[in-house]
């Protein structure tokens, strides 16, 4: 069965700011779903093998204080209800085959699966970004005259290395480019492949008649960043304009990370190594982690507890909930939320 694609080229009469406005929703479409995208496209180095001794013994008290920070596959039972919970990533790589071989005899025998989005959810956001351009652009003063120059310069050189020129991006709201920057220039074109472990589940699901449901409304994460002050957008840009200095590194490391099933280590490197980029940026750069972390992660998370719970109450056959490993580790992850409310855990192969 084909993976679902929701950006369609337009046709080739319309105007250029229409195609560029278009293919900047459809990328955000895609990134949103995760803190930081990759791409087996990329190349570069495991930035874990880097950290100086202090470095790796702040990374390994961070994990060691986090509830469950491993594991991409787990089972939760409670009064004869059968959860699965699986980390994915939401683009493609070779590894991911054997991972989905292992989950596939799952996927017939459950009543649903829950995405964060389903195909539908992702053509709706798309649609809604690409008819409604208010949800993306400034409302008073323009980037430049927000940014000190020499930021925005560095800013727009990277915009335009991912296709969005200087004059639509001087526009747009922060937190909208920081989404697109998390999208280094070696991923763009991974981004319309659409062949991430949440899609082929999607798949396996629709080709086996499997109900799926989006486990949030389309554009809830764009709520959640878009409803910031316009201060707190420029500071979450920031810390993106920092990590896209990694580039082919910091892809590397996310996906070899997730590999080993180490979630949460990635999380805690996040600002340990945005922090080299300058001195002044270590403490900033764990206050804005933590405070995007509960954004886009806590509030979701427990946002997400009441449709898994409905959906297990509505069927009597186990339940598989597909979503970005990020959330599945942390006091507030989906792991120790299930816990609470009495599931018990258990880590399967993944």
């Amino acid at each position: 069965m084909p993976l679902s694609r929701p950006c369609p080229n337009l046709p080739r009469h319309q105007p250029e700011p229409s195609r560029i406005m278009y293919r900047a929703a459809c990328l955000f479409a895609l990134a949103l779903m995760v803190p930081l995208a990759a791409a087996a496209q990329c190349t570069g180095e495991d930035l874990r093998a880097t950290l100086t001794d202090a470095e790796r013994s702040r990374l390994d008290a961070a994990v060691a204080a986090t509830p469950y920070p491993e594991g991409n596959h787990w089972r939760a039972e409670k009064a004869g209800e059968v959860l699965h919970l699986v980390g994915t990533v939401h683009l493609s790589d070779p590894r991911l085959d054997a991972p989905m071989d292992r989950l596939r005899p799952l996927i017939p025998e459950a009543g649903a699966v829950l995405l964060e989005m389903t195909g539908a959810e992702r053509s709706e956001l798309t649609e809604a970004m690409r008819n409604d351009p208010g949800l993306l652009m400034l409302n008073g003063k323009t980037l430049p005259e927000l940014l000190p120059e020499a930021d925005w310069q560095a800013l727009a050189a990277k915009l335009s290395e991912r296709g969005i020129p200087s004059f639509v991006a001087a526009k747009m709201q922060p937190w909208y480019l920081m989404s697109l920057l998390s999208l280094p220039p070696c991923a763009m074109d991974a981004m319309s492949e659409q062949n991430g472990l949440d899609t082929r589940i999607e798949a396996a699901a629709d080709a086996s008649g499997v109900p799926t449901r989006a486990l949030e409304p389309f554009d809830a994460a764009l709520k959640i960043l878009g409803d910031g002050p316009v201060e707190k957008q420029i500071g979450y840009l920031d810390m993106a304009a920092a990590a896209s200095e990694q580039d082919g590194d910091g892809l590397v490391t996310t996906l070899d990370a997730y590999f080993d099933e180490r979630h949460v280590e990635f999380w805690q490197l996040t600002p340990i190594l945005m922090a080299r980029t300058d001195d002044h940026y270590a403490g900033e750069a764990q206050d804005l982690a933590e405070d995007f972390g509960a954004a886009m992660l806590a509030d979701r998370n427990r946002a997400w507890l009441p449709v898994i719970l409905d959906t297990l109450a509505g069927t009597d056959k186990p339940v598989i909930a597909a979503f970005g490993a990020a959330h599945l580790g942390g006091e507030d992850g989906v792991l120790n939320l299930l816990a609470q409310e009495g599931f018990t855990l258990t880590r399967e192969p993944f």
